[in-house]
């Protein structure tokens, strides 16, 4: 009976010296809202993976995921692709927008899209440093965009270098090409099938090749093709 008693007085000193234990509380990380998650990205600075900034690049990615396997893994009509889209990327795509599934995105939430813009299957977009799209742009099968960098240091390397990719108005993108960040592509110019683009391409331009160069200036002077 005495160590029975022992053992309970012994239990009640360790419960005590718990309950009056200070202990310290760990910070949990919280996905950031959408305004101030890219506002960090647009200014084009290193982003560390290891705060709130990390985190919600995560969330953020876990939510796209979401949506384009909702997009990717049933037949959806254009119109039901559109609402998708537009929940996507947190604003409403005009009525002329037609996207061709499988799409995936890292987030979504910083693509931009005009009018009269086509997206073909199989194309992935790393949008979290920004991917600005014009009126009347044709975007083929497989392309890539990727708007973020790593820093080389391997001590660092998970951490993020985000600069923006603006493809303006007309521009034509062929198959299996790749756009990397910081890349402009200029108005009404056409990126051959299978390029790596790594420089600006100026308006009215044909660029093809890993890296893409300047091939010839486009054609104007066609006749308009009739049915």
């Amino acid at each position: 009976r005495s160590k029975v008693i022992k053992s309970l007085i012994n239990d009640h000193l360790i419960h005590e010296k718990l309950k009056n234990k200070k202990i310290k509380k760990v910070k949990m990380p919280k996905a950031l809202e959408v305004k101030e998650f890219l506002e960090h990205f647009n200014k084009g600075e290193v982003i560390s993976m290891d705060d709130d900034l990390g985190y919600s690049c995560n969330y953020y990615s876990d939510e796209a995921r979401k949506i384009t396997c909702e997009m990717n893994n049933k037949y959806c009509t254009m119109e039901e692709l559109r609402e998708l889209f537009s929940k996507l990327i947190g604003q409403e795509v005009d009525e002329s927008f037609r996207v061709f599934p499988p799409f995936t995105t890292d987030c979504g939430k910083n693509i931009h899209v005009g009018k009269n813009v086509f997206i073909n299957s199989g194309c992935r977009f790393q949008d979290q440093g920004g991917i600005y799209i014009g009126d009347n742009v044709l975007i083929g099968h497989n392309i890539v965009l990727a708007t973020l960098n790593h820093v080389e240091d391997p001590k660092y390397r998970s951490s993020l270098i985000p600069k923006p990719i603006h493809i303006e108005n007309g521009v034509w993108i062929g198959s299996n090409s790749t756009i990397v960040q910081g890349v402009t592509i200029g108005e009404n110019s056409i990126v051959a099938a299978g390029a790596v683009v790594t420089k600006d391409v100026p308006p009215n331009s044909v660029v093809g090749g890993v890296p893409a160069k300047f091939i010839r200036k486009i054609r104007t002077n066609e006749t308009k093709p009739t049915n």
